[in-house]
């Protein structure tokens, strides 16, 4: 089970594994837990420019999210609805139904629920700053991980995350396509993106199906102005995007690490 905070971002950190392990027989689970209705509108608009429509972007993020399941194979897609929260300090944070503006407790009853239902071994989302600080994504790590507590069923947990060493690469690439990409730097309201390579304790190769990672990010066609990675085109993608990395936040398998299966100790 991967819990994301909008459409489109299974793609990005876990299109590999859940393309990989679907296609090894395992049940995946996409749990998405905002509309998306902060995303880009139809033609490029803006939220907040005149004439968006905010329920025409939900729907059309709904539709780019089955086809975004539809290739990476994803055996059941839950969403839970919740309005999303925008960038942290935008006034969307408060609104009615937000997903930032709603009681941890509440939502984590709502993920409980469907754990129970699924009963996955593993659980893949991000970790306490949500990788880079939004607040949707903060918030389904705390969701995660209170519904965790709550029913103890899953056996491993993983929170997403990429390998400091890999920066260096990604700028080099996004300014081979005209894109500035500094790398990042810790700061008192931003902690450092990424670990230290020997901190990351799961390295899981998806480069076999770099094909369809690439058509799961380019059915989110919306947001493709957002999305840098598409203009590497789908061998340059999956050469930079291949190798999925987490850590290992919780396990009952003892199994030893690093390890390069999120299914280690459990088959």
């Amino acid at each position: 089970m991967a819990v994301h905070a909008h459409p489109d971002d299974e793609a990005t950190s876990t299109g590999g594994v859940l393309a990989r392990y679907a296609a090894e027989g395992v049940t995946t689970v996409l749990v998405t837990c905002t509309d998306g209705g902060c995303g880009d509108g139809p033609g490029g608009i803006k939220p907040g420019d005149p004439g968006r429509d905010p329920q025409a972007v939900v729907e059309m993020r709904r539709a780019e999210l089955a086809a975004s399941c539809e290739a990476l194979k994803v055996t059941h897609v839950e969403t839970l609805g919740y309005g999303d929260s925008g960038m942290m300090g935008w006034a969307t944070n408060e609104a009615p139904g937000a997903f930032w503006n709603t009681p941890v407790a509440e939502a984590a009853d709502r993920l409980a629920e469907l754990i129970r239902r699924y009963r996955p071994d593993v659980v893949v989302t991000y970790d306490e700053n949500g990788f880079y600080g939004h607040p949707d994504h903060i918030q389904a790590h705390r969701i995660t991980m209170a519904a965790v507590e709550q029913t103890g069923i899953p056996a491993k947990v993983y929170w997403t995350t990429v390998p400091r060493s890999a920066f260096q690469q990604f700028g080099t690439v996004m300014k081979e396509i005209g894109v500035e990409f500094p790398e990042p730097e810790a700061t008192d309201e931003m902690p450092a993106l990424g670990l230290p390579d020997d901190e990351i304790t799961t390295w899981v190769d998806t480069r076999a199906y770099g094909g369809q990672k690439f058509a799961s990010l380019a059915a989110h066609a919306s947001q493709a102005e957002n999305i840098f990675f598409l203009r590497l085109g789908q061998e340059r993608f999956t050469e930079l995007m291949g190798m999925e990395t987490f850590v290992r936040v919780r396990d009952t398998t003892g199994a030893a690490t690093p390890e390069d299966d999120l299914f280690a100790g459990l088959r």
